[in-house]
């Protein structure tokens, strides 16, 4: 059974995953890793290829920042497949605001805790979802670790990777508050009224795309 790895988003952890059912697949989540203050996604995705044993040929879904961590581990790692969802995949598809944060670093001077309890900042930045779904996703955040959203927010805003790789897949929404779909560079997917979370409300598209993808 081929087996697919799935790395989540900033402030997410597996259950981010809870309504993509990939039947026929042996489907492993990573669990984020305590980084060091030194590490970058580049060294943060050796951890995780050596912690969790990602071999050439093995296929990578990522979404958001775990999708910046897909990229990383497929220029170390001879993927079959890095599939990006909701993310980006090159530093150029950047919005413009990562370039004020990282002149005015804001992140570094808010209480590490305060990160991992602004639960009322997930409807305007990922969009309106039902309300399980938000609690649900206000659990993850809790129990995210506030070292790792701290260094995370940082790692990200200071990613430069403008390679364009080989075995890409990439499916954004054009209704994604943080990526925005219009600076997405060719091939991509645009999945209609898709959030940034639509890995959960537009689970069943998702699903048959990756299906689709992984078929190939």
């Amino acid at each position: 059974m081929e087996k697919v790895y799935f790395i989540s988003g900033l402030g997410a952890d597996y259950r981010l995953f809870k309504n993509i059912q990939l039947t026929g697949y042996d489907c492993m989540y990573l669990n984020w890793l305590e980084p060091q203050s030194e590490d970058t996604l580049t060294s943060y995705a050796t951890k995780l290829i050596e912690t969790y044993q990602i071999s050439p040929g093995s296929t990578v879904i990522g979404v958001s920042l775990g999708g910046m961590l897909t990229i990383e581990i497929a220029k170390q790692v001879k993927l079959k497949r890095a599939i990006l969802i909701s993310s980006i995949k090159t530093s150029d598809e950047a919005p413009f605001y990562f370039k004020v944060f990282r002149r005015l670093p804001i992140y570094k001077w808010i209480p590490a805790r305060l990160m991992t309890s602004v639960g009322f900042m997930i409807r305007p930045v990922f969009g309106a979802m039902a309300s399980d779904d938000l609690l649900l996703f206000k659990s993850m955040l809790r129990n995210s670790s506030p070292t790792f959203v701290k260094w995370a927010m940082g790692a990200v805003l200071h990613w430069d990777s403008t390679a364009l790789l080989p075995n890409v897949y990439h499916i954004t929404g054009d209704k994604d508050m943080v990526f925005n779909y219009r600076r997405i560079q060719q091939p991509v997917t645009i999945v209609k009224d898709g959030t940034h979370i639509m890995v959960f409300d537009k689970a069943k598209i998702i699903t048959e795309w990756l299906l689709e993808i992984l078929g190939k």
